[in-house]
């Protein structure tokens, strides 16, 4: 079996850590920037036979470098939002149905099977750009429905309430999938009282609206939709895969990834049951890096899931800026 295949059969934490280390060795041999990553850190790769020995490459790398695998063409490459000026993240991906399996299975795990929902999408700040992995995996979704019903969702609010009132009227399973100032714009136009359908908000106030703290975000959009609780999605422009929330605030990881978290003041070093920096392990990146540091802040538990705290600031991760070109 090769790698590919056995990403999405992992059956243990055991099956886990082998091909981990398995995609370790094979990154560190044929993505470039990452083996230079390392022989700064003078990391041997022969020595690295755990987890916690493998070095989580900066998130702002995909900021400067092409990270892919040498023999390997990309076949998209995905771009992160960002405000005007600024340097977006570039994912250069080799293969799309890696990514269009794993988010369809993680997708059908947490969720109902997308062929089992109206998918509705409101994601402005996505749509009017190019390059956006969320916007492609959502259309994807949108067409495994194969519900005329579903679809995307530009500006017209009001044909969007009208869309939820009639599915709600016809008690249909709805998922209404939206970046959080969107929705936030919504329920200032109409409050609802929603039986049927999901909300999962994805991503922050992208510079349209002030940020606001989680809970608070999910108190103000639960009782403008009227439900019990709000889904929320982590993925990001750099990964292959996602984590989902399904309405408490905690987030769970497909097989073929984890969530670790790390000390704030130094990029290597990891630390348990307390809030640190997010590192993520996403095996499905098997052709660009699958081991990430973000900016993220977070706190892992023990059965393996996870919460979001907040952001680190502007500043680079400690120990970035060892390969500045």
């Amino acid at each position: 079996m090769n790698l590919a295949n056995k990403i999405f059969n992992i059956l243990s934490e055991k099956e886990f850590e082998n091909l981990a280390l398995e995609i370790f060795q094979y990154q560190y041999k044929e993505v470039k920037v990452y083996q230079q990553f390392c022989d700064l850190l003078k990391v041997n790769p022969t020595n690295v036979n755990s987890l916690n020995k493998i070095p989580f490459l900066p998130i702002q790398f995909f900021k400067s470098h092409q990270i892919i695998a040498d023999n390997k063409k990309h076949k998209v490459v995905f771009s992160s939002s960002g405000t005007t000026g600024s340097i977006l993240s570039k994912h250069y991906v080799h293969d799309l149905q890696l990514y269009k399996t794993g988010f369809t299975k993680t997708f059908n795990s947490f969720m109902k099977s997308s062929k089992e929902l109206t998918i509705l999408a409101l994601l402005p700040n996505y749509l009017e750009r190019e390059g956006s992995s969320l916007v492609f995996m959502v259309n994807e979704l949108i067409k495994q429905s194969n519900n005329i019903n579903s679809g995307f969702y530009l500006n017209d609010l009001s044909s969007l309430i009208q869309k939820i009132e009639y599915l709600e009227n016809n008690n249909r399973k709805t998922l209404l999938v939206g970046v959080s100032y969107a929705l936030l714009d919504l329920i200032e136009i109409k409050k609802f009282k929603l039986k049927n359908t999901i909300i999962m908000e994805t991503g922050g106030m992208k510079g349209r609206r002030k940020e606001m703290i989680k809970k608070e975000l999910h108190k103000t959009l639960k009782d403008g939709f009227g439900v019990s609780s709000i889904y929320s999605e982590y993925g990001m422009t750099e990964l292959l895969s996602q984590a989902y929330s399904c309405g408490d605030g905690l987030f769970n990881c497909p097989p073929w990834m984890r969530v670790i978290t790390r000390d704030t003041e130094e990029a290597q070093s990891l630390i348990l049951n307390k809030t640190g920096g997010i590192n993520i392990v996403d095996l499905a990146n098997i052709y660009s890096c699958s081991f990430i540091a973000t900016q993220d802040l977070g706190k892992v538990n023990k059965d393996g899931s996870f919460e979001i705290m907040g952001r680190f600031d502007d500043s680079d991760i400690r120990g970035c800026n060892l390969m500045i070109q």
